[in-house]
């Protein structure tokens, strides 16, 4: 018996003690993971805010706020023509002399055209293209050449199309370049006349855009003059006296008289192929006349000569 109540208190205890074990692992396993948890959503967090941190930084710089390097604007792009009529005494003359003053600026004579009116005055028409630099001093010493009679100055922005057509052409260098990189990789002979054919009509596309380019560079860096000279009329002396003398009423008379005379020589000759042709009828018609006239009196004399035998 006392064995008996000895052992039941040692399993008791036992039993205590393995309970208060289990609860102390539950405990310590409930906080690890809850620990953990814990742990990872601190972790999450920590990465999240980094994630915005590198987003809010790379958004700056995106957006411009802070910008490593100003933007750099086009260079604006003017194409500038002017027209200039100048009468001056000497034609010639002032051919040579607009272009010295354009070959000393720089530029070049164009077309050039010389006329001569019926009062034997000379006009001279010539293109010059002069860089736009010295624009303004030409045209001011073309136009002191001799008397302005008009002038036009035209000026016209292209810097938009000059972007477009820059940006256009790198486009298509890289797109020619992507298309013979495809025309190395390609086996079938297929893809190859197809690659072939895409590559020239891109290539025509980049040299038409190129020639684009070329003109207007030449027309924003080079004005164009369109100058003409007039040669100035020869005026008549005026005379000194106003009122008309003797000579100068003979004089007018024989004017008169020669235009009088002039006119009617015109009137004759005009009218000489009618009377011609007038006359000619007249004669023949004057003949007839007489044929009739011989032949009528001898009929009534051979009736009268029959009645009375």
């Amino acid at each position: 018996m006392r064995r008996r109540r000895s052992v039941r208190p040692l399993h008791a205890l036992a039993g205590l003690l393995l309970a208060a074990a289990v609860a102390l692992t539950g405990c310590s396993a409930s906080d690890d993971s809850g620990g953990g948890s814990a742990s990872g959503a601190d972790d999450k967090a920590a990465v999240g805010e980094a994630g915005a941190a590198d987003a809010a930084k790379e958004g700056a710089g995106a957006s411009g706020s802070r910008p490593s390097a100003a933007p750099t604007l086009p260079v604006n792009r003017i194409i500038r023509t002017a027209t200039l009529t100048v009468q001056v005494a000497d034609v010639p003359k002032a051919l040579d002399e607009a272009r010295t003053t354009t070959e000393n600026a720089g530029g070049y004579v164009g077309d050039e055209t010389t006329t001569r009116d019926e009062e034997g005055a000379e006009h001279t028409r010539v293109v010059l293209r002069v860089p736009v630099e010295k624009y303004d001093d030409v045209l001011s010493g073309l136009q002191g050449a001799g008397r302005l009679l008009e002038r036009t100055a035209k000026a016209q922005d292209v810097t938009d199309q000059v972007v477009d057509v820059d940006s256009r052409i790198t486009s298509q260098r890289a797109s020619v370049a992507r298309i013979r990189e495809l025309m190395d990789q390609a086996t079938e002979l297929s893809d190859v006349v197809t690659l072939e054919g895409e590559l020239s009509r891109r290539e025509a596309d980049l040299e038409a855009l190129l020639a684009r380019q070329a003109s207007l560079k030449d027309r924003t860096t080079m004005a164009t003059i369109t100058l003409t000279l007039s040669e100035k009329p020869v005026e008549k002396k005026a005379k000194e006296d106003d009122e008309p003398g003797f000579l100068d009423a003979l004089a007018g008379g024989w004017e008169a008289l020669v235009t009088v005379l002039r006119w009617l020589a015109v009137a004759f000759g005009a009218v000489l192929p009618f009377a011609v042709v007038a006359l000619v009828l007249l004669l023949v018609w004057l003949r007839l006349l007489r044929g009739r006239r011989r032949t009528a009196p001898d009929e009534p004399g051979q009736d009268r000569d029959a009645a009375h035998p």
